[in-house]
């Protein structure tokens, strides 16, 4: 059976320091890389926010104080601090994350109007990343997940792999929660698993 292993949105805003800081975001670094070096993948894709300045998700764009939800294209959003604009520092990936063997590049939230946490399309349901396109094309059957953040991008990017077909493992030492609620991490592993994710040490 092939397998990729997806790693989402390990960039310099969500680790340590970053505008929009994932706690302990970077201990999770070392693990990702044992994993592609100790593990044999067809495919090692990244994910990357890759947000136009005048992103609606920013809550800078709309008025709004972070933490804020507002209505965008009949949805709510949720109002973010300025993060991984395009061609920023912020935007960049980890420089202690190994690249070596990685084999493809995803970049979503490139449309201003909406946002996209999973890898595989916008929130809206509206457009597709072509990354499930990218994995069937190399007859992959099991996705292996890690990344940031654990209850927004891994998550929805987790969901939409079963829902496009693919056997799916999470890596629970391979991702860390924003943790906005107490218990969102708890709750969101409870989801996946339910959701038929393989939920892996």
């Amino acid at each position: 059976m092939k397998k990729a292993l997806i790693i989402v949105d390990v960039q310099n805003d969500f680790c340590e320091n970053g505008a929009l800081a994932v706690p302990e975001a970077n201990s999770i670094i070392p693990y990702i890389n044992l994993l592609m070096e100790e593990n044999k993948y067809e495919q090692i894709v990244l994910t990357q926010d890759w947000h136009p300045q005048n992103h609606k998700s920013f809550a800078s764009n709309n008025g709004k104080k972070v933490g804020d939800t507002i209505i965008l294209n009949g949805i709510p959003q949720f109002m973010w601090p300025d993060h991984c604009v395009q061609g920023s520092f912020g935007a960049e990936f980890h420089k202690d994350l190994n690249r070596e063997k990685v084999t493809h590049i995803i970049q979503k939230g490139k449309n201003p109007e909406f946002d996209s946490y999973s890898g595989f399309q916008d929130n809206n349901h509206f457009v597709k990343t072509g990354l499930s396109d990218f994995l069937k094309y190399h007859d992959i059957e099991l996705v292996e997940i890690v990344g940031l953040a654990l209850d927004y991008c891994v998550k929805y990017t987790c969901l939409d792999a079963v829902k496009e077909g693919f056997i799916t493992c999470l890596h629970f030492n391979g991702t860390k929660a924003v943790n906005l609620k107490p218990e969102s991490a708890k709750n969101t592993i409870y989801e996946l698993a339910k959701n038929t994710v393989t939920i892996l040490g």
